[in-house]
């Protein structure tokens, strides 16, 4: 199940629930029992882990083209 992370307009918390993916978008009160929260932008997943390729084989950078 994935994990949302929220934070609470109103005392500043950020918190964390998991939820189907079918609930994402369901409203959420932080632990303080506030009910003006936002759902986060989560960074899991965002950026992943490719590396810059250079210097290997084929034409793109083994130096067999002209």
């Amino acid at each position: 199940m994935p994990t949302y992370e929220f934070r609470c307009r109103t005392c500043g918390d950020t918190f964390e629930l998991k939820r189907p993916m079918s609930e994402a978008s369901a409203p959420a009160s932080c632990p303080g029992g506030h009910a003006d929260t936002v759902k986060l932008l989560s960074m899991a997943g965002i950026g992943g882990t490719a590396k810059e390729q250079g210097g290997g084989g084929g034409c793109c950078g083994g130096g067999c083209c002209g």
